[in-house]
């Protein structure tokens, strides 16, 4: 079990060293232009216009399962009284 310890502490340790050496280089500056923000925006704007009427369409649903499942909740407690 102590031999168990002492090769996770040693990982953890090794793990902890290390990670300085897999950070981003941030010395570089966003040099990209105008076009290609429009064109990342334009993307977005298609993702968000696809989004509306599919959780239109889910809440339609939902409210349906509901209606559905209270009529039926109400037909069951008719039935037994």
């Amino acid at each position: 079990m102590q031999g168990v310890k002492r090769v996770l502490a040693s990982f953890a340790l090794l793990l902890t060293a290390v990670s300085p050496a897999l950070a981003v280089d941030t010395s570089q500056t966003y040099n990209s232009g105008i076009l290609v923000l429009l064109f990342v925006g334009f993307c977005a704007l298609i993702i968000v216009a696809q989004l509306v009427p599919a959780v239109l369409a889910l809440l339609g649903m939902t409210k349906e399962a509901a209606r559905g499942s209270a009529a039926k909740r109400a037909t069951a407690t008719a039935k037994k009284h």
